[in-house]
Protein backbone atom coordinates (compact mmCIF):
# COMPACT_ATOMS: atom_id res chain seq x y z
CA UNK A 1 0.00 0.00 0.00
CA UNK A 2 1.42 3.80 -0.93
CA UNK A 3 0.20 6.53 0.82
CA UNK A 4 1.28 10.10 -1.19
CA UNK A 5 4.10 12.06 1.26
CA UNK A 6 5.89 15.32 0.83
CA UNK A 7 8.77 15.01 -1.77
CA UNK A 8 12.20 13.13 -0.90
CA UNK A 9 10.35 10.87 1.42
CA UNK A 10 8.64 7.74 0.81
CA UNK A 11 6.27 5.12 3.11
CA UNK A 12 5.33 1.87 1.72
CA UNK A 13 4.97 -1.95 3.70
CA UNK A 14 6.88 -4.61 1.77
CA UNK A 15 6.58 -8.25 2.30
CA UNK A 16 9.09 -10.69 3.18
CA UNK A 17 8.94 -13.70 0.75
CA UNK A 18 9.74 -17.46 1.85
CA UNK A 19 13.65 -16.81 1.05
CA UNK A 20 13.46 -13.76 3.82
CA UNK A 21 13.47 -11.50 0.71
CA UNK A 22 11.97 -8.16 0.31
CA UNK A 23 11.87 -5.76 -2.54
CA UNK A 24 12.95 -2.17 -2.25
CA UNK A 25 10.26 -0.15 -4.31
CA UNK A 26 11.81 1.45 -7.52
CA UNK A 27 10.93 4.81 -5.96
CA UNK A 28 12.95 4.21 -3.12
CA UNK A 29 15.96 2.97 -5.33
CA UNK A 30 15.24 6.10 -7.91
CA UNK A 31 16.05 7.99 -5.36
CA UNK A 32 19.38 6.64 -3.30
CA UNK A 33 20.44 5.50 -6.78
CA UNK A 34 20.18 1.79 -6.26
CA UNK A 35 21.29 0.05 -9.08
CA UNK A 36 21.89 -3.68 -9.30
CA UNK A 37 25.09 -5.53 -7.89
CA UNK A 38 25.37 -2.58 -5.12
CA UNK A 39 26.14 -3.29 -1.59
CA UNK A 40 23.93 -2.30 1.45
CA UNK A 41 24.60 -2.73 4.69
CA UNK A 42 21.55 -3.77 7.35
CA UNK A 43 22.05 -2.78 10.66
CA UNK A 44 19.55 -4.03 13.40
CA UNK A 45 18.82 -3.31 17.14
CA UNK A 46 16.26 -5.14 18.91
CA UNK A 47 15.10 -2.09 20.06
CA UNK A 48 15.21 0.67 17.44
CA UNK A 49 14.77 -1.77 14.43
CA UNK A 50 16.15 -2.22 11.09
CA UNK A 51 18.04 0.18 8.80
CA UNK A 52 19.57 0.05 5.59
CA UNK A 53 22.12 1.93 4.58
CA UNK A 54 25.24 2.19 1.59
CA UNK A 55 27.32 0.39 2.36
CA UNK A 56 29.89 3.55 0.73
CA UNK A 57 28.32 5.77 3.70
CA UNK A 58 29.44 3.12 6.33
CA UNK A 59 32.42 5.20 7.34
CA UNK A 60 31.06 8.54 7.87
CA UNK A 61 28.05 6.61 10.37
CA UNK A 62 30.68 4.70 12.28
CA UNK A 63 32.97 7.83 12.76
CA UNK A 64 29.99 9.84 13.93
CA UNK A 65 29.13 6.09 16.28
CA UNK A 66 32.32 6.36 16.92
CA UNK A 67 32.33 10.10 18.69
CA UNK A 68 29.00 9.14 20.16
CA UNK A 69 30.25 6.07 21.99
CA UNK A 70 32.69 8.13 23.09
CA UNK A 71 30.38 11.58 24.19
CA UNK A 72 31.93 13.48 21.62
CA UNK A 73 29.97 16.21 19.97
CA UNK A 74 29.50 16.57 15.90
CA UNK A 75 32.85 17.62 14.65
CA UNK A 76 34.80 16.79 17.59
CA UNK A 77 37.65 14.09 16.91
CA UNK A 78 38.71 11.51 19.62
Amino acid sequence: MRMKIPQYKFLSTVRVGDKGQIVIPKEVREMFEIEPGDNLMLLADKDKGIAIVAFDGMMEFMNEAARQAMGLRKGEKP
